[in-house]
């Protein structure tokens, strides 16, 4: 692995996945994405695993996919097929990791990042978190993961014009389970983290199942397709 991640383990049952590209807010590069991936192939195969808190370096959460990449891509077919690829693989990998995962939202959180902290389980978001699909405007969104958690009519507002919800409209909306202060966003998430893995691993296993299979996402879906 390179430092674009950073792995932490606070306990046996917990650990911590840190995008780490503040210089370009976390932004998720081909090369970042693939990370993610194979951090997740690696993390679902531990025993001892119940809970990934997911966060990001700085005061951005993520402001979603790499856009120069895309300027790239335009202009190379190959790389092209490559991003598409890779962020195929990241989708699914998120969307179907077998074990419970909160972000801890610790600011913006903006195209792909607000799909990046609605394809976890649970959200902690700091006061100033921010969600939005500003790319509404030049391409498509990823538009089931969000409906699940917020029912359609929020979801279609959102993915249609790009509109923002702050941290407070964010919990109203039950889209987060709290906010706080950006000081303490890891550390609530990782209190939620402990609750949850008092819970039986096997039964924890099993429900997350049952979440994947509801909301469709057992097979591996495109990207383009979410």
């Amino acid at each position: 692995m390179t430092d674009l991640t950073l792995l932490d383990r606070p306990s046996p049952a917990v650990a911590v996945l840190t995008l780490n590209r503040p210089d370009r807010r976390n932004a998720l590069s081909t090369a970042l994405r693939d990370e993610i991936s194979d951090r997740l192939d690696q993390l679902a195969a531990d025993p001892d695993l119940k809970v990934l808190v997911i966060t990001g370096t700085g005061d951005v959460f993520c402001a979603g996919f790499d856009l120069a990449e895309f300027e790239q891509a335009a202009a190379d077919a190959a790389f092209s097929d490559r991003l598409w690829a890779s962020s195929d693989r990241y989708h699914h990998a998120l969307a179907t990791f077998p074990l419970v995962t909160v972000a801890a939202v610790g600011g913006p959180a903006i195209a792909g990042g607000f799909d990046l902290a609605v394809l976890c389980d649970l959200r902690v978001a700091a006061t100033t978190a921010r969600f939005s699909h500003p790319e509404y405007t030049f391409g498509d969104v990823v538009y089931g993961p969000l409906a699940d958690i917020v029912g359609g009519g929020l979801a279609r507002l959102l993915c249609f014009s790009g509109c923002t919800l702050t941290a407070a409209e964010a919990r109203a909306a039950h889209l987060v389970s709290e906010v706080v202060e950006p000081v303490d966003v890891l550390a609530a998430a990782l209190a939620l983290a402990d609750r949850v893995a008092l819970g039986d691993a096997g039964s924890l296993k099993r429900t997350k199942a049952k979440a994947i299979a509801r909301a469709g996402l057992s097979h591996k879906v495109g990207t383009l397709q979410l």
